[in-house]
């Protein structure tokens, strides 16, 4: 039977990201303790939780792209709901260090943005 290169490309990728994965987690348990006690893989397993929100909050925004590339920044609609949400959402964890609540109240209040700028006819430039 012959599969189109396309299948081929995606199980090799879903087996080498399975593989990384899979050595990731193995790591920890071969590597000698001594190692694991390093200053510096200690000062990055403190940094990575953070730096990795980070970047997926970062990513996750809706960032809007004139077709010229200009200077100007353009907000849309959806990228100044979603940063407001996201203010709302560390106020919210700030305030009561609740996981759950700051996640609900960031999906609430996205939408309530979302409509409150449709409301007022907030339109990109």
């Amino acid at each position: 039977m012959n599969t189109p290169p396309d299948n081929v490309y995606l199980v090799a990728a879903t087996f080498a990201m399975a593989l990384v994965t899979f050595l990731t987690r193995l790591t920890p348990i071969i590597l000698p303790k001594r190692l694991l006690d390093a200053p510096l893989l200690l000062a990055v397993n403190k940094a990575l939780p953070l730096s990795v929100m980070t970047l997926l909050i970062l990513t996750s925004l809706h960032w809007q792209h004139p077709e010229p590339i200009s200077m100007s920044l353009s907000l849309s609609p959806l990228l100044v709901a979603e940063i407001l949400a996201l203010l709302v959402v560390l106020l919210s964890y700030h305030w009561k260090k609740q996981l759950l609540l700051s996640m609900l109240v960031g999906i609430a209040s996205l939408n309530g943005f979302l409509w409150g700028l449709n409301l007022i006819g907030f339109q990109s430039p």
